[in-house]
């Protein structure tokens, strides 16, 4: 298997990501059906990521490829790592979490495990991943490719993509449609506090959402 180096996306627009980084992803997915990745992926640090996408294809136990592409991540980018597959053995631990911090990324979207928590901790690198495994890979110079479409949790990533990972999981947009529907769940985010408000002093749910209407109109 041979490798395949691309050249790095264009990064996003410093203000989308500022906007971005004030959305919540479940908000959003009052919204949107398509970019959300398999929940079973979850944080294993960190609060909040936004960044664009650099993705990066690994097979099975090898990660000479990441090893050699950590030099070309910059501020801001998203490491997003399809593993092909691979549920058992962790690319990401600490000696790779020192080095990726260095680079100032936003931090690392992983379809598959990481080991040495306490370490990526410790270098306060954010990582949204699988969770841990003790099995690592190793440099078997199998191949793999860097700045390619790709899958993550069952949603597809193209390099330059905006990815929005938070407490509730992980969301990847286009970047042509990413403004949109951030600026429309900011919105959203934005009127929530006066309708809980409403709800606490005796509004009726069903009456605020159509919902009780639809069902009247059924009975």
């Amino acid at each position: 298997m041979a490798y395949t180096v691309r050249d790095m996306p264009e990064q996003l627009p410093s203000a989308l990501v500022e906007k971005a980084r004030e959305v919540e992803t479940a908000t959003i997915g009052h919204r949107r059906f398509m970019g959300f990745v398999d929940p079973a992926i979850q944080a294993v640090h960190g609060y909040r990521m936004v960044g664009t996408a650099v993705t990066l294809a690994l097979p099975g136990q090898d990660s000479t490829l990441l090893h050699h592409v950590i030099q070309y991540l910059r501020k801001d980018d998203v490491l997003v790592i399809d593993r092909l597959g691979d549920t058992r053995h962790a690319c990401l631990g600490g000696a790779v979490a020192c080095a990726i911090k260095t680079r100032g990324v936003a931090g690392v979207l992983i379809d598959g495990p990481c080991t040495d928590i306490p370490e990526i901790v410790q270098y306060d690198l954010p990582v949204w991943c699988r969770g841990p495994s003790p099995i690592t890979t190793r440099l078997y110079d199998v191949g793999g490719a860097f700045n390619v479409d790709i899958q993550c949790g069952g949603a597809v990533v193209h390099p330059g993509d905006l990815v929005v990972c938070d407490f509730s999981g992980a969301l990847v947009m286009p970047a042509a449609e990413a403004e949109a529907d951030v600026d429309w769940a900011l919105g959203k985010q934005r009127m929530e506090p006066a309708s809980h408000l409403a709800l606490k002093a005796g509004a009726y749910l069903g009456i605020d959402t159509g919902a009780t209407e639809k069902v009247l109109a059924k009975l």
